[in-house]
């Protein structure tokens, strides 16, 4: 399969922290609907780490954590967006049936994954997390933590009260308040899977910590970077549809102006499609 259509290359595609271990990947989006991906992404694993704990200060986090997953998905389109996508893939994933270079097996299982989040997703009815929205307890927990120390025990008695009862009983409410949002992590990540997959990475370096290049026609939703982590500097990209430029910002606790790393920087550059 050294061929593989990018969209099979999620087979390959090792969980975070299995493969390079050494590496530090800074993600690009090139457009809002990736930005929004990625930012829901984020929280839906916060909310999977913080949920699983026990403390009462973490489901404190899940919770919140919960309040921004429902600011995000609020966007009236992000249903219609991620199904189109899906079906896009699967019409792209049905034209390799038959190819004698492609696993028949793991296509399957590639389009049985895509069948069942898209199945999952064409189940939710109505707005985006409206259950959410008509509990009126949760809705007043969310109106005083918008405000700085706004969560106190004596602005929330109810909420101090909830999050002194058992562990297992606020993991158990936390998990059905979060899990009817799951159809959108789900396509979320398979969407993210193919798209981080679609592109070939390029080694490259940085001259005094800058780099610049033309694009000539070529186009990318998301750039990923990669460094060693060894390196102290961060990515600061800009980029159009004409010229792609990266500044390696030089790290140093002691001085919080940004300035350009005065080092040749090595790094990995992937241009990623749908």
């Amino acid at each position: 399969m050294c061929c593989a259509p990018k969209s099979l290359r999620i087979l390959a595609f090792s969980p975070l922290g299995e493969a390079r271990l050494a590496v530090i990947t800074y993600e690009y989006p090139l457009n809002e609907r990736i930005r929004t991906l990625l930012r829901l992404e984020d929280l839906f694993e916060r909310s999977r780490h913080f949920i699983a704990r026990t403390d009462p200060l973490d489901h404190h986090v899940a919770l919140l954590t919960l309040f921004e997953i429902l600011e995000v998905a609020g966007r009236a389109d992000l249903k219609s967006d991620l199904l189109q996508e899906l079906e896009r893939q699967k019409q792209v994933l049905l034209s390799f049936r038959n190819n004698p270079d492609i696993s028949e097996e793991a296509l399957a299982g590639v389009l049985r994954d895509i069948e069942q989040a898209a199945a999952a997703l064409f189940s939710m009815t109505g707005r985006i997390g409206q259950y959410l929205r008509e509990n009126e307890w949760l809705m007043s927990i969310k109106q005083r933590t918008g405000i700085p120390g706004g969560a106190c025990e004596f602005d929330l008695p109810s909420y101090h009260y909830w999050l002194h009862r058992p562990a297992e009983e606020r993991i158990g409410q936390l998990a059905a308040w979060t899990s009817p949002l799951y159809p959108l992590r789900d396509g979320t990540a398979i969407i993210l899977r193919i798209l981080r997959e679609s592109g070939k990475p390029q080694s490259l370096s940085a001259p005094l910590g800058t780099f610049q290049q033309m694009l000539g026609g070529k186009t990318a939703q998301m750039l990923r970077v990669r460094l060693e982590p060894g390196l102290p500097c961060v990515p600061e990209i800009s980029a159009n549809k004409y010229v792609l430029n990266i500044r390696f910002l030089a790290q140093n606790g002691e001085d919080a102006r940004a300035k350009t790393a005065d080092w040749d920087v090595g790094f990995e550059l992937t241009f990623c499609n749908l």
